[in-house]
């Protein structure tokens, strides 16, 4: 099972709509324990990569760099550049693939984890988006050992990132703003683990879509 790289700029299309669609959502999230401001700094820079690449002729790998770039130049605070490595460690695995099957994504997932742990010094358990990215990840690749196929391994790696974003409620904060909260940032979804769930769930749907 593959889909091509040339055709595949819808899953940028469906990351920049999930983004739009849950800015709000976000930035409620946020706003418990956090700046409040996750959803419109994010929208920000989606909504900006939307008009970047507006009627141009681009593939997915392109797509993603665009907006990594996007993201690391254009948005503020934490995330910017978490997510810009993030999208920019996935373009770069991808873009000499002409076919993008179940190898291909998962060099790309495995290298966006270890670049957004290599900057930003956190670990799962600390209630960020590395609660939902990491066990996406290793779900993914859990299931090609079993012997899944791309789309099941998807499945499972939709599953595993709404279990981590989920988790991240009953966590104590360990890093960033919420930390100084301590025992009062429990019982709070994690606004960082919020998008990444959300945007995980966007790459698989899109690329289930597109397999054949």
């Amino acid at each position: 099972m593959s889909f091509k790289n040339s055709a595949a700029a819808s899953v940028v299309e469906g990351l920049i709509r999930t983004i739009q669609t849950n800015k709000d959502f976000l930035s409620e999230v946020d706003g418990k324990i956090g700046d409040g401001d996750h959803g419109i700094n994010m929208n920000k820079g989606f909504t900006m990569t939307g008009e970047k690449l507006a009627g141009k002729e681009y593939n997915m790998s392109e797509g993603l760099s665009v907006l990594s770039a996007t993201l690391m130049e254009d948005i503020g605070g934490s995330m910017g550049p978490l997510y810009g490595v993030f999208f920019d460690e996935m373009a770069m695995a991808s873009e000499d693939a002409e076919d993008i099957d179940e190898n291909v994504f998962k060099e790309m997932i495995c290298n966006a984890v270890d670049g957004v742990m290599d900057i930003g010094g956190a670990k799962p358990g600390d209630k960020c988006l590395l609660d939902a990215m990491v066990p996406a990840r290793d779900a993914f690749c859990k299931a090609l050992e079993d012997g899944r196929d791309f789309a099941a391994a998807l499945e499972d790696m939709k599953a595993a990132a709404k279990e981590g974003w989920q988790a991240t409620e009953n966590m104590v904060a360990k890093i960033g703003r919420a930390s100084r909260l301590g025992e009062r940032s429990r019982g709070v979804l994690d606004a960082g683990a919020t998008s990444c769930y959300l945007m995980l769930t966007s790459i698989a749907d899109s690329m289930q879509a597109l397999l054949k």
